[in-house]
């Protein structure tokens, strides 16, 4: 039985169907658009986290085989030159490396924003433009660089040798320097376009060719042919840069010099901030080696080194594979904040599913490694070891954000901000190692990257509203969280339970991680050698069975 007030509610609703049926019609293409852009952005999140997992893969593979090669080279030069060539191949190498900061000019990193800038504004004529300015001006800083050691080769082998005995090997070095920075400048063309496999490709093909050339200089000259060698492994590293960079379909523009100087002026101002960062970086692993030899010891000193590079060893795979493919990446979408801040999130959320597991064993089986890579007399690096991984697990997190700064091309920002971390890392290590001794200096570098972050996180805030997405704050959560129990474990428990906790974290973690990777990256955008290892393992999701 029907009412009344229930026949005019019907009556009202006929005879307002058509305007209903209008209204209806523009809330259901609201609705479908809607649909529609919510879709766009899965797919686009689904490919963002795959080319994320492939590049990590590409250029982590590259690293460890670029590692590889480094050490069959260090130890082939050691067994041929003996302690006394083998350091003083360190001293040319460690001139040619501060004339290349100095006279570089930071290129290599401020090319790669102009090239990623100038690619996502997709426009072929800027593209083109940046490109031959980035050419020029790599070649007119090498010439420079050659210059400045010629000129100054007299003081430069007082203050590194002791005497002027070693001014025509400093000479001859000038050709090594203008070589590299010539192929930094490709590196950045190559790297700016996110042509990630030719970089990776190009990385190892040069160590192997540096390699295959510079050892055998060395061994039928022996000390004379050290700066010969390093001449060599330069030459390599131009050639194959070269090769790559060819391939990049950039036509040859016609630019004033107004245009070329508005061009390099952008690109040097940059890169002078680099410059300068990297400067400061330099200083303070200086200043920390200073420290802990004058405050602990010559044999502590060793110690540090080893633990230095074993605790970046796994994870500057990961933060690599960021200043490789995310630095273009986020550059080229810096005008866009959402985009720009999504890119962050995604990347710091498959930075710690790779790194975190990865840490947890490290700090775990860190006695272990020590042995491994070196030998038993290295055990006292242990503790130090363990810190700087905390470190490390941290500059996962911050890096990312930190590049926002760089994308926006805010170059004050950036240098006061990295000069505040070097001062506050200043004063850390010289109270740490003061207080801690040896492993102050990891006590010092973990502190460094809590303030980094602490630092950063209000400043991109404000750039571009940056805020961590609530799945990082649940994976953020959950690793740090494994990590600083498996770390107060090691320190609190007896060896054999500690050992099992750190384990059984390493374990859970992982899997985690890789069913987590699952979720985000579809089967057939993980990159195929791994799906290889994963089938061998028995790790195929049902859904791609």
């Amino acid at each position: 039985m029907v009412t009344p007030v229930q026949n005019e509610d019907v009556t009202t609703v006929n005879l307002s169907l058509p305007e209903d049926r209008h209204h209806h019609d523009q809330r259901f293409a609201a609705s479908a658009e809607a649909v529609l852009e919510a879709e766009q952005i899965a797919t686009s999140t689904e490919e963002t986290y795959g080319e994320i997992l492939k590049s990590s893969a590409l250029v982590g593979g590259s690293s460890a085989l670029n590692i590889v090669i480094r050490i069959v080279r260090t130890k082939a030069m050691a067994f041929l030159l003996g302690p006394a060539g083998f350091g003083l191949a360190g001293l040319y190498g460690a001139v040619e490396s501060f004339t290349e900061n100095v006279a570089g000019m930071g290129i290599n990193s401020s090319g790669v924003r102009q090239i990623a800038e100038a690619v996502g504004s997709n426009d072929s004529e800027r593209i083109a433009q940046t490109a031959a300015v980035l050419r020029r001006a790599s070649i007119v800083l090498g010439l420079l660089g050659t210059v400045l050691l010629i000129v100054f080769s007299r003081q430069v082998s007082t203050l590194t040798f002791g005497d002027t005995k070693h001014v025509p090997g400093v000479c001859f070095l000038s050709i090594a320097v203008f070589l590299q920075l010539v192929s930094y400048g490709q590196g950045a063309l190559i790297q700016g376009t996110r042509r990630i496999a030719d970089l990776a490709k190009m990385t190892v093909l040069g160590a192997v060719f540096g390699t295959l050339v510079g050892v055998p200089v060395v061994y039928f000259l022996r000390q004379d042919g050290v700066v010969p060698s390093l001449v060599c492994v330069a030459a390599t590293a131009v050639i194959t840069s070269w090769w790559y960079s060819r391939k990049i379909p950039i036509s040859a523009p016609v630019m004033t010099a107004s245009q070329i100087a508005q061009e390099a002026a952008a690109l040097l101002k940059l890169g002078a901030a680099f410059m300068a960062s990297g400067m400061m970086l330099t200083g303070m692993a200086y200043l920390i080696r200073i420290l802990v030899l004058r405050r602990v010891g010559f044999e502590a000193t060793g110690l540090y080194q080893s633990a230095w590079t074993l605790g970046g060893l796994y994870v500057g795979f990961v933060i690599q594979a960021m200043a490789a493919d995310f630095y273009p990446r986020l550059t080229a979408s810096a005008a866009d904040d959402t985009v720009c801040n999504r890119l962050v999130n995604e990347q710091v959320r498959v930075g710690l599913l790779l790194a975190g597991p990865g840490v947890i064993a490290t700090l775990t089986f860190a006695p272990l490694v020590i042995a491994l890579f070196y030998t038993s007399k290295f055990g006292a690096a242990v503790g130090v070891l363990r810190w700087i991984c905390l470190g490390t697990t941290l500059q996962v997190v911050t890096w990312p954000m930190g590049f926002i700064i760089v994308a926006k091309g805010r170059r004050a920002i950036f240098f006061w901000s990295e000069l505040a971390c070097a001062a506050i890392y200043a004063v850390l290590a010289w109270f740490c190692v003061s207080s801690f001794g040896l492993n102050g200096a990891g006590i010092a570098f973990f502190g460094y990257c809590l303030f980094h972050g602490f630092l950063h996180y209000p400043i991109v805030h404000r750039l571009s509203g940056f805020r961590w997405s609530s799945a990082n704050k649940r994976t953020g959560l959950f690793f740090l969280g494994s990590i600083a129990i498996v770390f107060c474990g090691l320190r609190l428990l007896p060896f054999v339970p500690a050992v099992c906790l750190g384990t059984l974290a390493a374990v859970i973690t992982g899997v985690y991680s890789i069913r987590a990777l699952f979720t985000l990256v579809p089967w057939n955008q993980i990159p195929r050698p791994l799906r290889r290892l994963m089938i061998g393992f028995g790790l195929v999701p049902r859904a791609a069975r």
